[in-house]
């Protein structure tokens, strides 16, 4: 099989290697300060014991143009340390297949390998490379592209090195932690940094709940091991933060705690099952708050239900305030998202909500995500800086939808409202985040579909307490914004 080529870093030459030298210093050791806290351990005794468990995973799949693949959709900046190199090409065009490169970690003597989704995704053919250099063909047992995790098996192995899972949950900023993997295909390579931070949320996905590290790590560790300073695994590296594609100190690893769960159930029957509500959801911010009439903001603001999912049989609609989740109270989207996802598929639970001034409840039956809809239940977020108001026009052109402009504009069918042709620079439309391409689908409690609605609902809200609450649609997602209607008189709109 052929090798995919390595990709070495190459260092600015202005960078160099300093060397500390002291002068004037007495020549015998210098008295021991007390500092408060222990010098870092050597990680020598652990890292001999743990490195034979940690295997490089090669990963053969057919020609781009052959293949579809669900990479995490990750924020600019933000990269998958594996990286796929892609197919190798010549004059004519790519050649070929796609072989890939990363890392993984065997979880018990009997051949069960756990390693990223995505160092795998669309493999016809899976490699797993030991220390010793031996290589094993693994079969794939299951994956959870929701968090990133993937189970492999080696058939027929009985005495491969493993590691166990640690307590991610009680890990601490600031700890010991141990990188060891495959970068850039060189093999067992190991580093070691702190905890940098907890809980970290990078919109990789619905369940973002990283752990960041400064251990370095680059392209090849993705799917490898972040082990605490006793040996154990804490996380599975994911993702880095890096512009420039190489390590800067900013890796992402999925905790121990979401990992081994995901694990179990893969090693069970190949799946995840998740409960789902079928709703888009986005943050509640003070200025939405007030929009709604709400003292607090407390809860995620609803902005769209699935039809005949179970919020929508349960009576929940757009614009409603989700408080709790079988008595626990629920402060962000994420927090729904995992709430959600914990309970058990079929089962009712009680949800509290504010509609209309009114808090209320009702029952709720819990559906199964399908593996298609991989919890993207976030609305797209809309800011909406602070708006001096200075007359009653937002600053938008907008035209009704017809079926030519549905079609140049790529807006669904069941997609009902006002098509925004322009945003004026400057506007409260503009700083409500509004813009051109959007579907203004209501503005307070009425739908839009004629332009005349829209001038009299901001007339409306002009004369009363300036806030305008819409709805839009966009990119195939609903979300709400809020407008501070100007209140000089302009033009209309």
């Amino acid at each position: 099989m052929e090798r995919t080529p390595l990709n070495l870093l190459r260092i600015a030459p202005s960078v160099a290697l300093a060397a500390l030298l002291s002068t004037g210093l007495p020549a015998g050791p210098a008295p021991a300060q007390d500092s408060g806290f222990d010098a870092p351990a050597d990680f020598s005794q652990m890292v001999s014991e743990r490195l034979p468990a940690v295997v490089g995973i090669l990963s053969t799949g057919p020609a781009p143009e052959a293949t579809t693949q669900a990479m995490p959709q990750l924020p600019p900046g933000l990269r998958e340390f594996f990286g796929r190199p892609g197919p190798r090409t010549g004059p004519s065009g790519p050649q070929g297949p796609m072989r890939s490169q990363g890392s993984g970690f065997v979880i018990s003597s009997d051949g069960l390998i756990v390693t990223n989704n995505h160092v795998i995704d669309g493999a016809e053919q899976i490699e797993v490379v030991l220390t010793d250099d031996r290589r094993l063909e693994a079969t794939l047992v299951g994956t959870d592209p929701a968090t990133d995790i993937a189970l492999l098996r080696v058939e027929g192995a009985s005495d491969l090195p493993s590691v166990s899972w640690g307590e991610s949950d009680t890990v601490s900023i600031g700890q010991w932690v141990v990188a060891i993997g495959n970068p850039f295909g060189l093999g067992g390579t190991v580093t070691a940094g702190i905890v940098s931070a907890r809980s970290r949320d990078i919109n990789a996905g619905p369940y973002d709940d990283f752990i960041q590290t400064d251990a370095a790590i680059n392209r090849g560790n993705s799917g490898g091991p972040l082990f605490d300073a006793s040996g154990d695994v804490i996380g599975v590296n994911t993702a880095i933060f890096s512009p420039s594609g190489g390590n800067v100190g900013i890796g992402f690893a999925v905790p121990s705690a979401v990992a081994e769960r995901v694990v179990a159930e893969l090693q069970d029957d190949g799946r995840v099952d998740r409960g789902w509500l079928g709703v888009q959801v986005q943050a509640l911010s003070d200025r939405l708050a007030a929009a709604l009439g709400i003292e607090r903001a407390d809860g995620v603001l609803i902005a769209e239900v699935s039809d005949d999912g179970p919020a929508a049989r349960a009576g929940l609609e757009p614009g409603d305030v989700i408080l709790s989740v079988g008595g626990e109270a629920i402060d962000a989207p994420r927090a729904l998202s995992f709430a959600i996802a914990e309970l058990p598929v079929g089962e009712p639970v009680r949800m509290g909500y504010w509609r209309d001034g009114v808090r209320e409840e009702t029952e709720v039956t819990i559906g199964l995500r399908a593996a298609a809809i991989l919890a993207d239940d976030t609305a797209p977020a809309a800011t909406a800086p602070e708006a001096a108001r200075s007359g009653p026009s937002i600053g938008v052109a907008v035209t009704p939808l017809s079926g030519d402009l549905r079609a140049r504009s790529g807006i669904p069918a069941d997609v009902r409202g006002l098509f925004v042709q322009e945003v004026a620079p400057g506007s409260a439309a503009a700083e409500a985040g509004l813009r051109a391409g959007d579907v203004m689908v209501s503005a307070d409690a009425a739908t839009l579909g004629q332009v005349d609605t829209l001038r009299d609902v901001i007339d409306l809200a002009a004369g009363e307490d300036g806030l305008l609450l819409v709805r839009f649609w966009r990119d195939g997602r609903y979300g709400y914004t809020r407008v501070d209607i100007p209140t000089t008189t302009a033009t209309d709109e």
